[in-house]
């Protein structure tokens, strides 16, 4: 028998706050000029079948063969579709409170409106068995003619007791110099031994460590009667020396592929900073190798990040190549929330390959343009192509995809239909679901919305704001307040929705309004 062991909770010990000097309030202020009036919890229309049983979409679904325009916003000459895959990310937007409460703007390109926008809870019906509902909703914004359309896609919930596949998960783990900084490396540990006590007999874990080198201190192991052996694996981990993110990966897809365990869900879970600084730094090289294993292997990547200096940008690509998620741990919170409740509830799949398809009415809609998902644009061609890669999502998921959409004066009717279609995770049959929305179920004002919406509308403005620091125009959403402005509302949704969260999202709009007026811009990562 193994021995008895205390159960561990993650913790960590914030940065302490920098007083800012003087710079990017006049451009948070200006950027943060984003209010939106308008929203509707009506006109979803939920048509369902799979697509292989009708021969086709449901409704009026997206016509293959016709191309998109992402880099302005379409005319009615344009393609009136919009295609993307699925993203449940969420580390951009915990990214920003860490860098914000650190009293620091973040770096405008580390910002991605659409993981502010899925980090909350949502009011969508779930439905009973794999894949999605669809709801689409919106509103009218102040500027005249501007509606803010919200496509909501939700996958069954969450049920912790209920059937699922084992579990076999490979942790790649940075023990370079830079993790020794606390927060990182001694929150990982703690996390990954509340974890291990979490998980099912039936899993299995690996432990593979990077510094200069890579070495696998665990391999694949069922967790049944062997807890202890993961537990000391975790316990002696120690911050080292450089970090060989490339040697890391390496040996990390090396383990997994020896220890693949056939109808299990297969995955590596990478911890680290992403500051590659020895080794094979080379992004390119580094994504070939998961690539690689995903297609041959079907092993996954879920990409923990971690520290206050931080490389997203390359955690966020490593994780897109791996079919994969990235999520920010800053403190006990957030690590609880990532290694206990995300990781778990993403070791079963409701949907691979999932990709979501818009199509606006060209006699109703004048223009459109989708809020984030930039480089998770796919060709609108491609939306029915199966070998295309989408995204995969498991269940108690939602995902949000806002639209700022002119529609033609005096417009009445169908105004746009969301389709989404994803493989069965056991058969890879395909199947789709859509909704739709008409322009008389736009609600007249935001404010007048369902909480959730309202939320949905400041966590977007919020990032809008932020991404528009130091360029020389203002934020891309129509209708704008100040983020002061934006601030009371966010207060006030916390308070009408009971939700910490929203109250978490209210505090950094105020710290972004405090650091804008006499603070500083972050510089970004180094480690790419």
């Amino acid at each position: 028998m193994e021995p008895n062991r205390t159960r561990r909770t993650p913790c960590t010990a914030r940065a302490p706050r920098a007083r800012p000097t003087r710079r990017a309030l006049l451009a948070l202020t200006a950027a943060a000029g984003l209010l939106l009036t308008a929203c509707s919890a009506g006109g979803a229309a939920d048509r369902s079948d799979a697509a292989e049983k009708h021969g086709g979409p449901p409704a009026p679904a997206p016509a293959p063969g016709e191309r998109n325009s992402r880099s302005a916003p379409p005319t009615p000459g344009d393609s009136h579709l919009s295609t993307f895959a699925l993203d449940v990310d969420t580390a951009s937007y915990t990214y920003a409170r860490r860098t914000l409460a650190d009293g620091r703007v973040p770096d405008p390109s580390t910002v991605r409106p659409e993981e502010f926008v899925n980090s909350f809870r949502q009011d969508y019906r779930r439905p009973d068995g794999n894949g999605f509902s669809v709801t689409v909703d919106g509103a009218r914004t102040t500027r005249p003619d501007w509606s803010l359309v919200r496509v909501g896609l939700a996958t069954r919930g969450a049920d912790p007791d209920g059937d699922r596949p084992p579990a076999a998960l490979t942790f790649v783990i940075d023990v370079s110099g830079s993790m020794d900084e606390p927060g990182r490396l001694d929150l990982a540990k703690r996390s990954l031994d509340t974890m291990t006590d979490r998980l099912r007999d039936d899993d299995s874990v690996a432990v593979v460590t990077f510094s200069t080198r890579a070495r696998t201190v665990l391999p694949m192991t069922r967790l049944g009667g062997h807890r202890g052996e993961v537990h000391d694996a975790v316990d002696g981990l120690r911050a080292l020396t450089s970090t060989n993110l490339g040697a890391g990966v390496e040996a990390g897809y090396d383990t997994a592929v020896e220890g693949l365990r056939e109808g299990a869900t297969n995955r590596v879970v990478l911890i680290s900073d992403a500051l590659a600084n020895t080794g094979e730094t080379r992004p390119d090289a580094i994504l070939r190798r998961i690539d690689s294993a995903r297609r041959e292997h079907g092993i996954t990547l879920f990409g923990v990040g971690v520290g206050s200096d931080y490389g997203d940008a390359l955690m966020e690509r490593l994780a897109d190549k791996g079919d994969g998620h990235t999520a920010y741990v800053s403190d006990t919170a957030e690590a609880r929330r990532v290694f206990c409740v995300q990781l778990p509830q993403n070791i079963g799949l409701t949907a691979r390959d999932a990709k979501a398809q818009v199509a606006f009415d060209p006699e109703t809609v004048a223009e459109f343009r989708l809020v984030g998902y930039d480089d998770r644009a796919v060709a609108d061609d491609d939306f029915r192509d199966d070998r295309v890669d989408g995204g995969e999502v498991g269940p108690g998921h939602t995902v949000t995809a806002l639209y700022a959409v002119r529609t033609r004066p005096d417009a009445d009717g169908h105004l746009a239909t969301a389709t989404v279609r994803w493989l069965d995770p056991a058969t890879r049959a395909p199947h789709e679901r859509s909704g739709a929305l008409e322009t008389g179920a736009l609600r007249g004002s935001v404010w007048a919305a369902s909480p959730r919406f309202q939320v949905t509308a400041v966590a977007a403005y919020f990032a809008d704001a932020l991404r528009a620091v130091g360029t020389d125009h203002g934020p891309a959403l129509p209708g704008a307040p100040s983020l002061t402005r934006l601030a009371d509302r966010a207060a006030a949704l916390a308070e009408a929705t009971e939700d910490k969260d929203v109250r978490a999202l209210a505090d950094a709009i105020r710290q972004a309004d405090d650091t804008g007026r006499t603070g500083r811009t972050d510089t970004g990562e180094s480690g790419e």
